[in-house]
Order: C-alpha cells, then sequence, then structure tokens
C-alpha cells in the first residue's frame, strides 16, 4: 500500500498528499470535512448490524478550517478543525480510496463528451 511521502495544507482550501509511489491526490477541505470517517457522520456497522449517524449537525463556516493535522502511529492522520470537531481517523487507505473517487468525479465528464 502507498504510504504519504508529503502531507501539505494549501491556504486553507485544499490539503495535498504526495504518494510514495509518485501520486499526488488534492483533497478540497469541504469534502474532506464532509467524509470524515467517524461513526456520528458516517454510522457504523457492529456485528453486521449497520446504524445510520443520529441528529447530523451542519457544519459551520469554521468547520471547514484546520486548526492541526496530526499523525496516528504510521497509518493515518486525524485532522482538528476550528470549530472544535476532531473525530474521525483518516487512514492511508481511506485517503487513497478518497483520491481514486476525486479522480473519477473529476475525469467522470470528459467520457461523455462524445459525439455521435
Amino acid at each position: 500500500m502507498a504510504v504519504p511521502v508529503k502531507i501539505k495544507l494549501h491556504k486553507q482550501e485544499y490539503l495535498e498528499i504526495i504518494w510514495d509511489n509518485g501520486s499526488v491526490n488534492n483533497f478540497p477541505l469541504k469534502f474532506l470535512r464532509e467524509e470524515s470517517p467517524d461513526a456520528g457522520n458516517k454510522g457504523e456497522t457492529i456485528l453486521w448490524k449497520r446504524y445510520e449517524p443520529v441528529n447530523k449537525k451542519s457544519v459551520p463556516k469554521e468547520g471547514y478550517v484546520i486548526e492541526k493535522i496530526e499523525m496516528v502511529g504510521n497509518y493515518a492522520i486525524q485532522i482538528k478543525w476550528k470549530d472544535g470537531y476532531d473525530y474521525g481517523i483518516y487512514s492511508w487507505d481511506l485517503l487513497l480510496r478518497l483520491g481514486e473517487y476525486l479522480n473519477v468525479r473529476e475525469n467522470l465528464h470528459q467520457d461523455f463528451d462524445h459525439k455521435h
């Protein structure tokens, strides 16, 4: 599995991750916050039973501003947002999958621009 060689915050607009396999992902901060992997945001599965998040709150403007990024072992980061929210651990595997999703989403329209 790829691991980051550089993680850089660009002007509170996006988080750039450069991976050891040469790929680069640029994550808009709004996207990262909304995709926070904590159970209160995404729900969770325990013993094959799915629990949806309860009372999902709207995010205030400062909730899309990163205050601090901390390493979690050698497998993830945890982001503390300006509104105090610091739940959810973004593992390398999750970030790679989110990066693939963003790449597909950004390039999807190109597949449908063919004239018949």
